[in-house]
């Protein structure tokens, strides 16, 4: 048997072995009260705006899709075009969620409304089918019948049908989880029965097909109701819907991942852990441990969040984190934590909760307006530019839904547990109910202001216990201090990464771990000379002003969610002047303010001569930040400073004149102008994404005001027998045929836009080819007032 076929045996035979016993298990969240802190706040927030949000308005898409009435349309935004009903399940989720983590009846109240709503629609269907897809039975039927058309972001004409359904499957099964919602465990089961059916004439091939449309964890959730029904069909389906095209270079530990979309991948690796959890294969473990590695250590910024326009970017070159205004999303670090969860609980090692904390701290706490409660899809790296809120009445984008989850979950991970070990893994202030040890412990701190923990037993058990203190891997463990009942402990570190305490204890008992923090200094993972700052955990970042933050809170648009106000041009941005070995010398405590430095040295020295404050990230919001800083030697400066002035200028002058623009082979910008095609697809070359057909594809344009004179076209020309045939509102505009012979740099076309067609607000572009033919793998297109510069 050859490698290949190797694979494809395990990944549809490898069936239930017996259930992996966990190393370690969490408390329910209503077990862990989170005590006054930051995360505390960052919840109450939350609650405010889940319950500020209309459910009748988040149901309309499932009474529609059921032939009920809905008692109130639609909201608006992503809602309404295409992805209707996505937020409803996610809304469930954090509902669940919430109310599990506070007990407050009115958001069970809440809950219980949706729950009641989902089953009317539900009760309508003979089959088990619920879901907000709009028309969405005229698709389910084409699939059962083999009438498969799949894209990476669309399937059978729609946008994404299996990633929203994902939503609701996963919202049922939080309900029963952590509400204890019967007719939710109910409604999921016959939910995954329909599935099942539905898939039930189509062979592995054509599943694997289907799956090369996004469709978020559905891999994942059919394992939970493996496990809730103990049912061997239900891990059969899982399996079927585990993406082989990710899992197959996984499990032979290859790197594949630079330019796919990086949310549509993490949650089928999460699935992958769970079935390999519920079935004890240790391959399939090993390919997400290996997944998480690559992306933890590799992809990440120091933030914790990875991504570049949601894509995941070359390991050996991060200028497309610096330059972009699309930075990590806020919905991939959701779902590294939901991963790096899985794997600690069968292998309790601390690194995966050093990352955990280290992008809970950084990058989702700081995802979250802490006054009006709204959240970040994109978090840019870029230095000098801000983020976008949404508001409850006009965002929903998939990073609001996960961003109504992150902050009503903030008790997970703080303790875990096995039979005789109790595991401290965050620092937040808390109390832990262990109703079946009968232990009440109390965590106080103000952490990170003052780098220590207390925990204090106010019900002790009446046998051995082992305390394991995480020994966080930013702090030098020699200088960590451990007293109990005032008294020094000396303890080793041991190979998970704790601190073990073992003795009987008793009520009263206080334990005090000392942590002393540092600063360091972290460079791009492509050691590039841009340089950010930690203080222990804490990603400090200056505040850069508060101008020109345009469309701070979004508006209702397709593109509301990304921050298009004017970029600081990167040569303006002060840089570090000195050798890449002294940064740190370059930073100071600032008297009489927590966690506040100051950053000196920098250039140019005349206006910056009293340096820039740093404060933690995620206490900055609503200006602009600079996270990272370039560094060059005095040398360098001037040479460095001379070429990112010019390409910022021509990236400037371009987008002076543009009035749209569109990047092709990436999901948003292509979704935001309502792609259509017909045998096409996406790729990726040089570092740019790409759309080519053998058929056609179109967008719809946005010409506000109407003063569009020119189809502008970025391409590689880096096939032969390819031909370009270009329309706007079905008047053919160009003919062009491609002979391959430029390679691999870009090329740009230029055609003028009748004037007829210059006065329409919407502009409707369609690309195809010739017979036998594809056309060139188009990069971007963009509508331009005047004519660039020639370069």
């Amino acid at each position: 048997m050859n490698k290949k076929s190797l694979i494809l045996f395990l990944g549809f035979t490898s069936l239930a072995f017996g259930q992996a016993k966990k190393n370690v298990s969490y408390f329910p969240l209503n077990k862990v009260h989170l005590s006054e802190s930051v995360f505390s706040k960052a919840m109450q927030t939350d609650e405010k705006y889940i319950l500020s949000m209309d459910a009748d308005r988040l149901l309309a898409p499932y009474l529609k899709e059921a032939g009920l009435k809905p008692k109130k349309e639609n909201y608006l935004n992503w809602e309404n075009t295409g992805l209707d009903g996505h937020i409803g399940g996610h809304y469930v989720s954090a509902l669940a969620l919430m109310y599990a983590s506070t007990g407050d009846p009115k958001v069970k109240q809440r809950l219980d409304y949706m729950i009641d709503e989902l089953e009317r629609c539900h009760n309508i269907s003979e089959n088990g089918y619920l879901s907000g897809v709009p028309n969405g039975k005229k698709i389910w039927k084409e699939i059962a019948d083999g009438n498969i058309r799949a894209a990476t972001f669309g399937l059978n004409d729609r946008w994404v049908p299996l990633y929203n359904i994902h939503k609701i499957y996963s919202g049922l099964r939080d309900a029963y989880w952590y509400a204890d919602s019967e007719k939710a465990k109910k409604m999921l089961i016959k939910l995954t029965d329909w599935m099942a059916d539905e898939v039930s004439g189509l062979s592995d091939e054509q599943i694997q097909e289907m799956l090369r449309s996004e469709h978020g964890g559905l891999n994942e959730v059919f394992a939970d109701v493996y496990d809730i029904t103990k049912n061997p069909k239900y891990l059969k389906l899982a399996h079927r819907f585990s993406h082989l095209a990710i899992l197959n270079p996984l499990l032979i530990q290859e790197d594949k991942l630079t330019g796919i979309h990086a949310n549509t991948q993490i949650p089928k690796v999460i699935g992958f852990k769970r079935i390999a959890d519920l079935e004890n294969n240790k391959e399939w473990s090993n390919a997400a441990d290996f997944f998480w590695n690559n992306v933890t250590q590799k992809r990440s910024a120091i933030i914790g969040g990875n991504s570049v326009s949601e894509h995941f970017n070359p390991i050996n070159d991060f200028s497309g984190m610096i330059k972009s205004i699309e930075g990590p999303e806020t919905c991939n670090t959701y779902n590294m934590l939901k991963l790096s969860k899985e794997l600690y609980a069968t292998n309790p090692k601390s690194s995966y909760v050093d990352y955990y904390e280290k992008a809970l701290y950084n990058h989702i706490l700081s995802t979250q307006n802490p006054d009006k409660g709204g959240f970040v899809y994109f978090t840019p790296m870029r230095p000098g530019h801000y983020r976008v809120y949404s508001q409850p009445e006009t965002s929903f984008w998939c990073c609001v839904g996960s961003g109504m989850e992150n902050h009503a979950k903030y008790g997970e991970m703080i303790y875990a547990y096995s039979d005789e070990d109790l595991y401290v893994n965050l620092f937040i202030p808390s109390v832990l109910k262990w109703s079946e040890k009968k232990i009440v412990l109390r965590q106080e701190n103000n952490f990170p202001e003052n780098p220590s923990t207390k925990l204090i037993f106010d019900v002790a058990p009446k046998s051995n216990l082992n305390l394991k203190l995480r020994a966080p891997e930013w702090a030098t463990f020699s200088e960590i201090t451990i007293s109990v009942n005032s008294k020094n402990v000396n303890i080793p570190v041991d190979v998970e990464g704790y601190f073990t305490i073992k003795r009987k204890w008793k009520k009263g008992d206080v334990i005090e771990m000392k942590m002393p923090m540092h600063l360091s200094a972290e460079q791009l993972p492509d050691h590039s000379d841009y340089f950010a700052f930690k203080y222990g955990p804490i990603v400090l970042a200056a505040k850069y002003g508060k101008e020109n933050q345009d469309g701070l809170f979004a508006d209702d648009s397709r593109g509301g969610h990304i921050a298009h106000g004017p970029q600081i041009p990167l040569n303006e941005i002060p840089t570090i002047l000195g050798s890449s070995t002294s940064v740190l010398s370059h930073l100071e405590a600032v008297n009489g303010k927590d966690l506040t430095f100051r950053l000196k040295g920098l250039y140019p020295q005349n206006k910056f001569s009293n340096g820039l404050e740093l404060v933690p990230f995620y206490k900055i919001q609503e200006e602009r930040y600079i996270i990272y800083f370039p560094q060059a030697n005095q040398d360098k400066i001037e040479m460095i400073q001379k070429q990112k002035a010019k390409e910022e200028e021509e990236i400037r002058k371009l987008d002076n004149i543009t009035s749209d623009k569109i990047q092709l082979g990436e999901q948003q910008p292509e979704s935001d102008h309502f792609i259509d095609s017909k045998d096409s697809n996406t790729g990726y070359m040089e570092d740019r994404h790409f759309r080519e057909a053998k058929g056609w594809f179109s967008y719809q344009m946005r010409n506000k005001d109407k003063n569009a004179k020119y189809l502008y076209i970025l391409y590689f020309d880096a096939n032969n027998n390819r031909t370009l045939n270009a329309e706007i509102n079905g008047i053919k505009m160009i003919s062009k045929n491609f002979d391959g012979k430029s390679g691999s740099s870009p090329l740009s076309l230029l055609i003028a836009i009748p004037e007829s067609e210059s006065r329409k607000e919407i502009l409707n572009v369609k690309f195809n080819t010739k017979e036998k033919s594809l056309t060139p793998k188009i990069i971007e297109v963009r509508l331009l007032t005047q004519m660039p510069d020639k370069n």
